[in-house]
């Protein structure tokens, strides 16, 4: 459904065994990268400083850990684990692509999180928690 420009999507269960406690902001996207392309779903994390590609995901896209040498410095739960940037064109429908820069991580069991640096730079999100559900728009 179509608000103010934006699209609503409804929170999803990490497990349906919990109930409404694991309903979380996970939103469908197109990562692409040297022609190859895969669909995921992000998870949306306003206390994420950057974005986190698990490296399952890198290898999919046919990215080189090797070839990648800007490393990143990660915190929290991921401060011990080496990451490297990864820069991808991401694609949330109906809107056009856009750049994502991502700390592609070498931890294998990370979600792939949508974070400050640089998802909620590119698009505005409103979250509805008691209504199960989030507003994505572009930015401007």
């Amino acid at each position: 459904m179509a608000l103010n420009r934006g699209v609503r999507y409804p929170f999803l269960p990490a497990d349906s065994a919990l109930g409404e406690a694991s309903l979380h902001p996970m939103l469908p996207i197109r990562l692409d990268f040297g022609g190859s392309s895969i669909e995921a779903m992000g998870l949306l994390d306003t206390g994420a400083a950057v974005n986190v590609l698990p490296f399952g995901v890198g290898i999919d896209l046919g990215a080189d850990w090797q070839a990648q040498t800007t490393s990143l410095q990660l915190s929290g739960n991921l401060a011990r684990v080496e990451a490297r940037l990864l820069l991808l064109t991401a694609q949330i429908q109906p809107f056009p692509p856009v750049r994502l820069a991502f700390a592609w991580t070498a931890a294998p069991d990370v979600p792939l999180l949508l974070g400050q640096v640089n998802f909620f730079m590119e698009f505005n999100v409103c979250f509805f928690r008691s209504e199960l559900a989030f507003d994505i728009a572009p930015k401007g």
